[in-house]
Order: structure tokens, then C-alpha cells, then sequence
């Protein structure tokens, strides 16, 4: 019998997939990639029509060597990496680096790792697909270039040479970027409800009846309450309705991640390291190494065949034929138009290994994604849930009041998902409520409100903005967040992520030297023309050929023209207590500090406190800028902690005409602190 090699990245995938060969079958891991561009250089020939120079990873020869003696007493190497791009390049660079040229190899790809997949494969065996080769590399040659010729700008202009840009991450800095100076320039507006409590003959309790009407102003809620409390409230209208609401799809990377983090709490590295675990392979108990859901990094919500009559099976057996979808109803349209959409949206493996069933047998963790998966996949196969809606008007001096009581006439998907934005609130009881009915008002509730700003970035946001808009790809998600919070460019308090003053400083250099880089749509159509390329549709050398020399003359332009924004060891008027020289304001990871400008003679830092020429509010010391442990920018005042006194926003020192309070800038307007004051005025122009 032949001996065949079968080489993947991971140990794990290697020891589940071992299970299911015989034992003619090698089974090796390559641990990702095998080659890459150098680390120490830019390692793309431009003079050479940006020719990439791949070499062995540092601390691969050993393995390198292994799986190049393994592949040699071998007849037959099957390379079985991931099924996209990215796998598709460490098939193409293990058959170049173990020269498998004059080999029977053959590429497979599987969705699953299950004995029916990977068997499958065998069978459908192919050739390296060059095409989605050429769009990785593409990708890889756009953002070394990106990276590698921006970034030493970065440490010319800004001094620290632990700074980086990059083609995805430097966009994703600038939306957190806008978003915060979004919310810094908004100016609320003010707005009143009215809530009617009513009687309702034969209940003890009152039911609140919500006017349907903007106001203002406190005085015009007040005069429309003083009116109603003698009016009479005659119920003018009883409408009862029917509602649906449509299973979920099946999960794509992206809706993976925000669902995750909505509802337990995962962030988007978390959720992915999770679901590789779940992808790979986990030990069960009376099972073994169980491949439980299928691949992870896609945006179709499409489901094989197999699969779907899986389920609606599982479905019909479980909960009835009448809780089975349609099937014209649950045909999926994938609105994916990348090569992304070969693959199946994220569903288990296995309908009949429910989540109740592995409990206790898998982590905690792995545990808690497998059932939201899970319940996802089986839900998106079942009939929507209907509702039935009761709704009552009142009408009372000429305003109009409305109450609605919902309820589910049946259950449907909502057996299995039901997410907690779907549940019913206030629940209310209007039985016994009749057209014509003069029903008596108890009391009036005026209650004041102020708009709200634009919601903060999560992750779970960002995620779903990116896609959106098309920057990046289901890869590209979660290391993109993770770059950004590691170089300390944003933090994350309270699930928000909030720009640092590195990361504002950074930004703005991309903003003047680059706006192309940082362009939602210019990178949103580099992703494009990616797919094209992988689609067979472009050549990739075309693509970097038009890209290059703009980024390179934008480069030039910079080294020539940025000097004024460059952060400079500016003089402060501290004096060293060490050595007596005047301190200098340096800038590090956490903003600026002052540093003594005889290092490394004397090492004497300390805090840098910006005076902003303001007066504190409670104490009358001064206000001055500062930086949060996490890096993000705030006002507070220089006798901290004898005076606690903070503000988010920057403070000016005149005082509010109308109240009296201090007032604070909000982008182009000074506006008073207080919100129920509201006052606000145009920023004098400096």
C-alpha cells in the first residue's frame, strides 16, 4: 500500500484528523506558516517589479527539516491547511520549501473536520489554486509596503520607535478617532415625555399610556399637562395585529464576534481562539477528538445541503413539523461577493451533539460559544415567532395617547434562540378596554430627556462597521483590534474603546501625510480588487504596480513637509532636583512626561501636567491636562487628591451667562456643563 502524508498547521487538527486515516496515513503539522517575508528587512524587490523575498521562519529549520524527511518517504503529500487564502498560500510555500515539484501532492480543503469531510477531500483532491495564492500575496506585498515605509516616518516625526501604521489597522484608528470627536462635539437637545397613568375597569393597577407628541420645553410640558388633567380620555381606536419576526441566519465571522461579545461577554480574539479550539478539535469524554463546528473565518450564511436536511430532520423529531421553516423562507442569500462565500457560514458539525450533552465535558468557555453557535444554526431552520399586538388609543383634548400589549401566538425559532433584545418588557394587561370607553386619568407624568450622543466603538461596533463599509476581512477583525490596543493606540474601559493620546498623535500624522491610506473607501476597494485577484480577474502585480508610486510620493512629501508636527523634547519651566537643568517634555507610551535632558547622566522623571489656563470650579487651582492609566486624555485639577474635581471635556474660563456653571468646548461650540442648563455659544476664533 502507498504511504501517504497528510500535513496541516496545528498539532490539534493533525490528532483529529489522524483518527479518521488508517494507519497508511501520516498525519504532520507545519505550525503555520513555514515561510515569510523577512522581519529584519522590507524583503520586496521594487526595482524588481516588487518581486517578494520569502525566507524560512527563524526557528523552522528543525521542523523544516523533519517535514522535509517525511515528505520524502512518502508516495503520495496531501497538504490539508485551512480552506482560504491564507491557507492556500502555507500549502503553495510548504510545497515550494519542501520541493514537492517532482511529488504526487495534491491540495484538499475541507469546511469540517469530520471523517465524511476529510475522506470527501481525498477524493476531490486538486492543484494549488494560484489564483487565491496571488490574492494573499497581494495583501501581504500592499501591507509590508504600507508598514514598512510609513512606520520609520512615524518614528522620525514622533520619536518613538515602537509606533507602527498598516493599511486596516491605521482606518480602524481613524474611525475610533472620528467617533470620539463626534461625541466630544455634540451638544445635546432637549425633549419632554408625557406618560398618562389610566385606570382600566377591573384592575387595580394603572397602565401607562405614552403621548404621541414632541415636546420641547419643561413650560410647554407642564401647560399640555395642566390641559389634560380635566380633559376627558375617550378611547377613539382598538386595533389588534399580527407580527413575525424571522429566524437569525446562521453565523458569519463577523456577526460571531458581536453576537458573542452581546451576549457572553467575549471579546473578538477570545471568540476566535475559542472557535479554533471548537474547529480543530476537542477531547470529549466516550467521543475523543470531536471537530465541533465548522471553519470560522467567513462572511456566507450559506448552508450545504447536507446539513440543512440534517437539521430540519433533528427539528422535526425534536419540536414537530410545524416549527420547520419553510424552505423557500430559509434559503439563505449570502450577500458575500468574495471568494469568502466557498465556505459555509459557522454551524456544529453535528446537529445530534447538542450543547447539553458536551456539558462538562469541554471548558467553560468552549462550552458557553458551542451552545450559541449551536442554537443560532438549529434556529435559523425554524418558522418565525408570531406575535399578536393589542393596541389602544386614547385621545384626550385633541392629543393622542397609545398602550400596546404583546403577545407570542407562537414560539417558533424562539424555542431554541431567543435572544434578550427579543423578549417583551413591560408586559400590560388592556383587557376589558372598549371602543367608546371614557376612562378616568389618575396622573400625569412629565418627565425631561436629553438626546444622546453617538454610542462609543466596541468591538463588537467596530467589527460590524468594518464590514459595513468592506474594510478588511473575517481574518482581519480581531488582529486588528488586538494591534491596536497592544501598541496602546486605543484602550478598552467598559467594553468602549477610546483613542490614546499616542494613538490621536499617530492619527494625525496619518491623516495629513496620508489621507489615502486612511480612506474608508480607498481601502474598502483595495478589498475588492483583492477578491478580484482571487477570483482570477486580476493580476496582483497589476494591482501593487498602481498603488506603489503614490505611496511613495506621498512618503516623500511627508520626510519634506511634516516638521511642524513633529513632537519635539520642548523645554517646561520644572527644574530637576537631581542636576538643576530645566526638564523636557518627552512622549511615551502613556503621553507626555517630563524627563531630565541630561539622560542617561540623570534618569529623574515626573509627571507632565499641561496647564490648559483655567481656574478649577471647586478649589481655584489650576485645571490641567491629563492622561488616564490606560492612556486615554482628560481635565483635572493639579491639587489632586486634595480636590477630586475631573472633566472629560476640555474646560473654558468664562463662566455660563445662564446658570452660572462652567462650560466646556464641544467641537466648535462652548456649551454649559450642565445639560439641564443648555446653554451654549459659538467658539471665538482663535
Amino acid at each position: 500500500m502507498a504511504k501517504n502524508l497528510v500535513i496541516v498547521e496545528s498539532p490539534t487538527k493533525a490528532k483529529t484528523i489522524k483518527k479518521f486515516l488508517g494507519k497508511n496515513y501520516d498525519v504532520i503539522a507545519s505550525e503555520g506558516h513555514i515561510r515569510d517575508l523577512p522581519k529584519s528587512s522590507m524583503g520586496i524587490d521594487i526595482e524588481n517589479d516588487y518581486e517578494p523575498h520569502y525566507i524560512t521562519i527563524r526557528g523552522k529549520g528543525e521542523l523544516l527539516s523533519s517535514l522535509k524527511k517525511a515528505s520524502k518517504k512518502a508516495d503520495y503529500v496531501y497538504l490539508a491547511t485551512d480552506p482560504d487564502r491564507e491557507g492556500e498560500a502555507i500549502s503553495y510555500h510548504l510545497s515550494v520549501a519542501l520541493k514537492l515539484e517532482d511529488k504526487n501532492f495534491k491540495r484538499i480543503a475541507f469546511n469540517e473536520i469530520t471523517k465524511g469531510a476529510v475522506k470527501t477531500s481525498l477524493k476531490n483532491a486538486r492543484s494549488i489554486d494560484m489564483d487565491l495564492v496571488d490574492a494573499q500575496q497581494a495583501r501581504r506585498v500592499v501591507d509590508r509596503l504600507v508598514g514598512y515605509e510609513i512606520s520609520p516616518l512615524l518614528w522620525e516625526k514622533l520619536g518613538k520607535k515602537s509606533l507602527s501604521a498598516g493599511r486596516v489597522q491605521s482606518v480602524a484608528l481613524k474611525m475610533i478617532s472620528d467617533r470620539e470627536k463626534e461625541i466630544e462635539a455634540f451638544i445635546p437637545n432637549e425633549y419632554w415625555t408625557l406618560v398618562a397613568d389610566i385606570k382600566v375597569p377591573g384592575q387595580k393597577q394603572t397602565v401607562k399610556f405614552d403621548l404621541k407628541k414632541d415636546i420641547n420645553t419643561g413650560s410647554d410640558a407642564e401647560a399640555l399637562k395642566k390641559k389634560l388633567m380635566g380633559a376627558d380620555f375617550i378611547v377613539t381606536d382598538i386595533k389588534t395585529t399580527s407580527r413575525s419576526k424571522k429566524a437569525p441566519v446562521p453565523f458569519t465571522t463577523s456577526t460571531l464576534q458581536q453576537t458573542a461579545s452581546s451576549r457572553i461577554n467575549f471579546s473578538t480574539s477570545k471568540t476566535m481562539r475559542v472557535a479554533q479550539q471548537l474547529y480543530e478539535g476537542v477531547e470529549i469524554k466516550g467521543l475523543g477528538t470531536v471537530g465541533l463546528i465548522t471553519y470560522l473565518r467567513t462572511d456566507s450564511t450559506r448552508i450545504s445541503e447536507e446539513a440543512d436536511a440534517r437539521v430540519r430532520e433533528y427539528i422535526r423529531e425534536n419540536f414537530g413539523a410545524e416549527y420547520e421553516a419553510d424552505k423557500e423562507a430559509s434559503a439563505q442569500d449570502s450577500k458575500a461577493k468574495n471568494i469568502q462565500d466557498a465556505h459555509e457560514a459557522i454551524r456544529p458539525t453535528d446537529v445530534t451533539i447538542t450543547p447539553a450533552s458536551i456539558k462538562g465535558k469541554v471548558s467553560t468557555e468552549q462550552y458557553k460559544l458551542y451552545k450559541l453557535i449551536y442554537e443560532r444554526f438549529v434556529g435559523s431552520r425554524m418558522k418565525p415567532a408570531q406575535y399578536s399586538i393589542f393596541t389602544v388609543t386614547l385621545t384626550a383634548a385633541g392629543e393622542t395617547f397609545k398602550a400596546s400589549s404583546s403577545t407570542v401566538t407562537f414560539a417558533g425559532y424562539q424555542n431554541v434562540y431567543n435572544a434578550e433584545e427579543e423578549k417583551v418588557k413591560n408586559k400590560v394587561n388592556l383587557s376589558g378596554i372598549e371602543k367608546g370607553d371614557k376612562l378616568e386619568c389618575e396622573d400625569i407624568e412629565t418627565t425631561q430627556h436629553f438626546t444622546e450622543p453617538p454610542a462609543h466603538y466596541t468591538e463588537s461596533l467596530l467589527v460590524r462597521t468594518m464590514e459595513e463599509n468592506g474594510i478588511g476581512r473575517p481574518s482581519t477583525y480581531a488582529p486588528t483590534i488586538s494591534l491596536l490596543l497592544n501598541r496602546r493606540y486605543i484602550v478598552k474601559e467598559q467594553k468602549n474603546l477610546y483613542i490614546t493620546e499616542l494613538g490621536q498623535a499617530v492619527n494625525n500624522v496619518m491623516e495629513t501625510a496620508f489621507p489615502e491610506i486612511v480612506d474608508i473607501d480607498f481601502t474598502a476597494n483595495m478589498e475588492t480588487l483583492l477578491d478580484s485577484i482571487g477570483e482570477g480577474k486580476t493580476d496582483w502585480k497589476v494591482v501593487v504596480r498602481n498603488f506603489y508610486p503614490d505611496l511613495e510620493d506621498e512618503i516623500k512629501h511627508a520626510s519634506e513637509n511634516l516638521e511642524k508636527i513633529k513632537i519635539a523634547d520642548e523645554e517646561s519651566d520644572e527644574i530637576c532636583e537631581e542636576c538643576g537643568a530645566r526638564m523636557v517634555i518627552k512622549y511615551g507610551s502613556y503621553g507626555k512626561f517630563l524627563a531630565c535632558p541630561n539622560f542617561p547622566n540623570c534618569r529623574n522623571t515626573k509627571p507632565y501636567y499641561e496647564k490648559i489656563g483655567v481656574t478649577c470650579p471647586d478649589c481655584g487651582g489650576d485645571i490641567v491636562r491629563k492622561i488616564t492609566r490606560k492612556g486615554r486624555p482628560f481635565y483635572g485639577c493639579i491639587n489632586y487628591p486634595e480636590c477630586q474635581f475631573t472633566s472629560w471635556n476640555r474646560l473654558v474660563e468664562k463662566k455660563c451667562p445662564k446658570c452660572g456653571k462652567y462650560m466646556v468646548i464641544k467641537g466648535k461650540k462652548i456649551a454649559c456643563s450642565d445639560n439641564e442648563c443648555g446653554y451654549i455659544e459659538a467658539q471665538p476664533e482663535e
